[in-house]
């Protein structure tokens, strides 16, 4: 079996294979109240598998969603419906199947949005799939709240067939995504060190052209009609959401972000910011440059507690990587 004319490995055969299971004959949904979860380490082929899927689905009415994406305008409908089943009915009008991509949960004040918004789903007569790096038992990992969810857990598993995609190979390491346009498009490049870490035009002291996100301002090195430039500090250091991300990534399509610096020296939701980042700007599609102050091997060394970090690497990895930036 073939998916963009990959050959499928064992568990992406089988995933493929539950995924049929949720269209008829003529490849329409079939209403039922089980829908599935596939969970699996990063570059695993989760999403290139539900993305086959859902591009042979013969219905309008279907939805696909990165998290990120849904999330964050979960909350905003949620906030001016005053209502998550009305929120919902929103986003997702008259479908009859759902996609999820990276299906995540850190934070105990999403978790429990995430356990209504489950709720609501599972009382819809709808076909939900979801793509995540955790099987259910590993969401919210947090120790001090990982109990609160368990419940919602519980739901989970009694509503959705779990299914692993964690074959031995990650593909993003491969060359089989070498198609450069988009995300691949982009360059990593390690920039030469001197005190600060230096990159794209001068050395990482931030930018000084504001850009408006939601009801803040935050300081780029230069924009375009359809580019911005930004330090490391100036956009992960600064207390920006995933949703700030998504509304920049429709503004802007094609980003550098400079002076990364080495990610064990900075603080973690510093850390998480550029996890998220990353995500926002894969599932978009947008091309995104990283001066960075080492190898994206060393970049992230010994790098403990930052949720869905091997993600951020492996996704990293698809781009074109050079080293040194010559000094000038």
């Amino acid at each position: 079996m073939e998916a963009g004319g990959i050959e499928l490995d064992a568990d992406q055969r089988r995933a493929a294979a539950r995924l049929a299971e949720l269209v008829d004959r003529r490849g329409r949904p079939v209403t039922r109240h089980r829908g599935i979860y596939l969970h699996g380490r990063p570059g695993r082929g989760k999403t290139m598998v539900m993305d086959g899927f859902f591009a042979g689905v013969a219905s309008a009415r279907k939805r696909r969603f990165h998290f990120h994406q849904f999330f964050a305008q979960l909350h905003a409908a949620a906030h001016e419906c005053r209502s998550i089943d009305k929120a919902i009915d929103r986003l997702l009008g008259n479908a009859v199947l759902v996609c999820f991509d990276e299906f995540h949960v850190h934070d105990i004040g999403d978790a429990m949005l995430i356990g209504r918004m489950l709720d609501a789903l599972f009382a819809r007569r709808i076909a939900l799939v979801l793509t995540s790096n955790y099987p259910p038992a590993e969401l919210l990992p947090n120790p001090l709240f990982h109990d609160k969810f368990l419940p919602t857990i519980d739901r989970i598993v009694a509503n959705l067939d779990v299914v692993p995609v964690d074959g031995p190979i990650d593909y993003r390491t491969t060359g089989v995504t070498a198609m450069r346009a988009g995300f691949a498009a982009g360059r990593y490049l390690v920039a030469p060190t001197v005190g600060a870490v230096e990159s794209c035009a001068g050395p990482a002291v931030g930018g000084a052209l504001p850009v408006r996100v939601g009801t803040r301002r935050i300081y780029a090195r230069a924009t375009t009609a359809d580019s911005i430039t930004i330090d490391f500090a100036a956009l992960c250091g600064t207390p920006t959401s995933a949703a700030d991300y998504v509304e920049l990534a429709r503004r802007f399509r094609r980003w550098t972000l400079c002076a990364v610096p080495l990610l064990g020296e900075v603080a973690p939701d510093w850390v998480m910011r550029l996890v998220n980042l990353v995500d926002v700007l894969y599932d978009a599609d947008l091309e995104l440059t990283v001066y960075a102050a080492a190898p994206l091997s060393e970049l992230v060394r010994g790098l403990r507690g930052v949720p869905d970090i091997d993600r951020t690497r492996s996704r990293l990895g698809e781009i074109s990587q050079y080293e040194p930036v010559p000094a000038g």
